[in-house]
């Protein structure tokens, strides 16, 4: 095993936004355009001044609501 953590068996999808090095930065605009779906097709209102760290769990909490991403 080596010290670099791009070479371990895990992405950093898996890693908790709250550890994200750049969690505190504006959200992607990937990460903006399905936080809008996802808010349209919950019936929730979309935040653009989300986080990236923020938007991730917005994202995991409107994919629950709605049942995309299972």
């Amino acid at each position: 095993m080596t010290d670099n953590p791009k070479s371990e068996p895990f992405s950093n999808a898996e890693k908790d936004p709250d550890d994200w090095t750049t969690g505190d930065e504006a959200m992607t605009g990937a990460q903006a355009s399905y936080l809008k779906t996802l808010s349209e097709e919950a019936g929730e209102p979309f935040d653009d001044t989300l986080t990236k760290a923020d938007a991730s769990k917005r994202i995991d909490e409107l994919q629950a609501k709605t049942g995309r991403g299972q």
